[in-house]
């Protein structure tokens, strides 16, 4: 299964919240896509159809593929934490996501874009693997040749984000992963418990 690039408001219409960000077309069509999306009569699913919508989510989200996703949770499964919470912390210290989060590019997609175009640094050096995991202290910047990006700058002037585990130099155009976050510190409206028990059957 290649990457989904199509519209994402039909994803984000799928699963009833606006999982890519703010969506104007999500707001006036908050119901499932589709002939009967808006039929309040739709069957009730299954507690398999609820799991599996549940890890659905969390891929759209964080725009993982199905193999990276149960690799993350098999290496969560091993990891003396709760399972559900480490998953979510692993997706969180992917560099794409990191690279999101300090508002460098607006979108994950974007992220992973500028990561794979050499835009991005992590401690001094380019790196161009978006599912690069960071530790701790990982300084990540903007590239130097890359400071004048236009779609960069546009960008970080929009961002209003704040989050605990990270901090931004504008001037220097480069941020710290200070930690990896706790659970609470994370805002995406993902029920990990569903997806563990999907992957324990």
């Amino acid at each position: 299964m290649a990457r989904y690039t199509g519209p994402k408001t039909k994803i984000a219409r799928k699963f009833g919240e606006a999982i890519f960000g703010d969506d104007k077309s999500f707001e006036k069509k908050n119901y499932p896509p589709g002939q009967h999306g808006n039929n309040r009569r739709r069957g009730k699913k299954s507690e398999y159809a609820i799991q599996l919508m549940e890890k659905q989510k969390a891929k759209y989200t964080y725009g993982i593929l199905e193999r990276q996703f149960r690799n993350l949770f098999d290496k969560a499964n091993r990891s003396k934490g709760v399972t559900g919470e480490v998953l979510l912390q692993l997706c969180e210290a992917r560099l794409d996501n990191v690279v999101y989060r300090m508002g460098i590019a607006p979108s994950r997609r974007g992220a992973r874009q500028l990561v794979s175009h050499r835009h991005i640094t992590v401690n001094g050096e380019i790196v161009n693997i978006p599912s690069y995991n960071l530790k701790a202290g990982d300084v990540v910047g903007v590239r130097e040749k890359s400071k004048s990006v236009q779609s960069i700058e546009d960008s970080l002037a929009a961002n209003s984000s704040v989050y605990e585990w990270i901090t931004w130099n504008s001037e220097q155009k480069e941020g710290t992963f200070v930690a990896v976050p706790e659970r609470l510190q994370i805002p995406e409206n993902i029920k990990e418990q569903l997806i563990v028990e999907l992957y324990s059957k």
